[in-house]
């Protein structure tokens, strides 16, 4: 596909997403219906769902997985909890405030919508199997537990972290506050046994 074609894709895909947000925003999710959102876009309910297959997904949808992934993998620090906190750190230097500002609405939209929670885990669940295979690299065999682990506590991590600045942290604290949250899985330093014993 030429990247013409690509950037249209991409423009259109957006105003489909941020004119949704708006309405769902101003009306409620419930509300709203997918013929709305498309009247909303300029476009038609069938390309809609060229884009989007459901309601949910105009909301659960974005690129952030493939962007984690990209710089993540890119890092070569031999700790991978490590590699997850500076790759992502990377990742943030690409969003601008307007995309950070369009993540807060959809955290908000899936936190407050039953019908958007119900598939929130979904979206941890591939952002975790994400984390496991770039963790995991090219090394021959199933994941080991301890990568598995490792993946699940980011990603509980990244969630939270998530959900809370969505509440009230200000929009251009967000990866500080994941900086900070990831870098408390460090291990703490180790004790000697010579510590240990003194009274």
């Amino acid at each position: 596909m030429s990247d013409w074609r690509a950037d249209k894709r991409a423009r259109t895909r957006a105003r489909i997403q941020d004119a949704a947000l708006d309405l769902f925003a101003r009306h409620g999710y419930d509300q709203v219906t997918v013929e709305r959102v498309a009247a909303a876009a300029g476009v038609s309910h069938t390309t809609f769902f060229r884009y989007f297959p459901t309601k949910e997904d105009v909301v659960l949808r974005d690129d952030y997985d493939p962007l984690i992934a990209r710089y993540v993998s890119a890092r070569t620090e031999t700790d991978s909890v490590e590699r997850v906190r500076l790759g992502l750190a990377d990742a943030f230097m690409h969003l601008d405030t307007a995309a950070l500002e369009t993540a807060r609405e959809r955290t908000r939209l899936m936190l407050s919508a039953p019908s958007l929670r119900a598939r929130v885990w979904e979206s941890q669940v591939a952002t975790q199997r994400l984390l496991e295979e770039v963790l995991h690299g090219s090394t021959p065999g199933p994941v080991p537990l301890a990568t598995r682990a490792i993946a699940a506590a980011c990603t509980a991590v990244l969630t939270t972290t998530v959900a809370t600045w969505a509440e009230d942290g200000p929009t251009g604290a967000l990866p500080s506050m994941v900086d900070e949250a990831l870098a408390a899985l460090r291990p703490p330093t180790p004790v000697t046994w010579a510590q240990r014993r003194q009274p």
